[in-house]
C-alpha cells in the first residue's frame, strides 16, 4: 500500500538536499528498502509502507532542517543506525563541532562510536581506540592534537608507528630515515595535510613542533608538552608498548590506536596491545574506546559486494551441509 509523507514545512532547498545530487539519495533508500520514491510537489510518495524507511526519511528531514548538509556516508548510516533503534542519536553527532580543516570544512563525529572517542580523548591523559580500519581512529587522534597545538595545549606533537613490515631496524631499505619510514607513517602525514596543508606541516617538522619518527626512537625519552599518538599499535610487541606507555611526561597525552584482528607480528610474538588491553582496564586516567564495524560507514558498492560474498558464503556451507 502506497504511502505519502507530506513535505510543506520544508524549503525547496531543504528538500533538494535531502533528496541529494541527482536524487542519488533516494536511489540508496530505495536500493536499500526495496521500494519506490517519488517527490511530486510537496509530498514524497512511497511505493509501499515501511516504518523502518519512513522513521529514517523523517530523521533526514529533520537533519535538513538542522542545516545539515547530508551525504551518502550519512544516508547508509542512518541504515544501520535504524537497525539498531538508535536513530535519535544521529543528530546529536552534528551539535559537536570538532575542528575545521586546512580548507574550512567542520569536522564533527560521524557515528556514535566516533562520539564516545571525542568525549574519551576530552577527558583522559592516555586513551586506547581500538577497531577495524576506517573507523576514524588515526584520523581523529591527529586532529585532536592539531587542535591541541593550535589553542597553545602543548609545544609538539610527536606521531609514531612500530615498522613491523620492515623489520623495526629499517637498515636494509634504500634512502635517508625519512624515505625510510614514510610509507608506513602515510595515514599519519594524510591527515596532518588535511588539517594543516602540506606546506604549513612541512615547516612544523623542520622546526621539530610535529615530529613523525618509527617507536624505536622513543626509548629512553620523556616526553612532556606533547601530544603523543601511536598507530598501528596492534603490531607492538609487550616491551615495546611498556616502553611507549611510561614515556608519559607532564603536561601530555596519548593516544594508542590499533586492530587487534590485523597483528603483523611474528608467530608466537604476543602484541603488546592485547596485553594492555587485559592489563589496563581500569587503571585511573586511562580509557579505552572499541569501534566496531557498525562504525566503518563504506560506499554503496562495496556494501553490495559484502553482502553478495555473505550470501554466497551462506550458499557454499548449506552445500556442505
Amino acid at each position: 500500500m502506497e504511502k505519502i509523507i507530506k513535505l510543506e514545512d520544508y524549503t525547496m532547498e531543504e528538500i533538494q538536499t535531502f533528496s541529494g545530487p541527482n536524487e542519488e539519495h533516494l536511489a540508496l533508500l530505495e536500493d536499500e528498502f526495496h521500494v519506490d520514491l517519488v517527490i511530486r510537489g510537496d509530498e514524497l510518495h512511497i511505493s509501499e509502507s515501511n516504518e523502518q524507511l519512513e522513521k529514517v526519511i523523517h530523521r533526514l528531514l529533520e537533519m535538513t532542517k538542522k542545516h545539515v548538509r547530508i551525504s551518502t556516508k550519512d544516508i547508509m548510516y542512518t541504515f544501520g543506525l535504524s537497525k539498531t533503534s538508535s536513530l535519535d542519536e544521529m543528530d546529536q553527532l552534528y551539535m559537536l563541532k570538532i575542528a575545521r580543516t586546512v580548507t574550512g570544512k567542520v569536522i564533527t563525529p560521524k557515528t556514535i562510536g566516533q562520539k564516545e572517542y571525542y568525549y574519551a580523548l576530552k577527558d583522559h591523559d592516555v586513551v586506547f581506540a581500538i577497531g577495524p580500519a576506517g573507523t576514524g581512529k588515526t584520523y581523529m587522534a591527529v586532529v585532536f592534537a592539531v587542535q591541541a597545538l593550535k589553542n597553545n595545549q602543548v609545544k609538539k606533537i610527536i606521531l609514531t608507528r612500530p615498522a613491523v613490515e620492515a623489520g623495526e631496524s629499517l637498515g636494509f631499505l634504500p634512502g635517508d630515515l625519512k624515505e625510510k619510514i614514510d610509507p608506513y607513517l602515510r595515514p599519519l602525514y594524510d591527515a596532518l595535510y588535511d588539517m594543516l596543508g602540506q606546506e604549513t606541516t612541512e615547516r612544523m617538522i623542520e622546526k621539530g613542533i610535529i615530529e613523525i619518527a618509527p617507536l624505536a626512537y622513543m626509548r629512553g625519552r620523556t616526553l612532556e608538552d606533547a601530544y603523543v599518538i601511536l598507530d598501528e599499535a596492534q603490531n607492538t610487541t609487550d616491551n615495546q608498548m611498556k616502553m611507549f606507555l611510561t614515556r608519559l611526561g607532564f603536561n601530555s597525552k596519548m593516544i594508542v590506536t590499533g586492530d587487534i584482528t590485523q597483528i603483523d607480528l611474528p608467530h608466537g610474538v604476543r602484541s603488546g596491545l592485547r596485553r594492555a588491553v587485559a592489563l589496563l582496564k581500569g587503571v585511573k586516567g586511562i580509557k579505552f574506546v572499541f569501534l566496531s564495524a557498525t562504525d566503518v560507514v563504506r560506499h554503496p558498492v562495496v556494501a553490495r559486494i559484502i553482502r553478495r560474498y555473505e550470501e554466497a558464503e551462506k550458499e557454499e556451507r548449506r552445500d556442505q551441509e
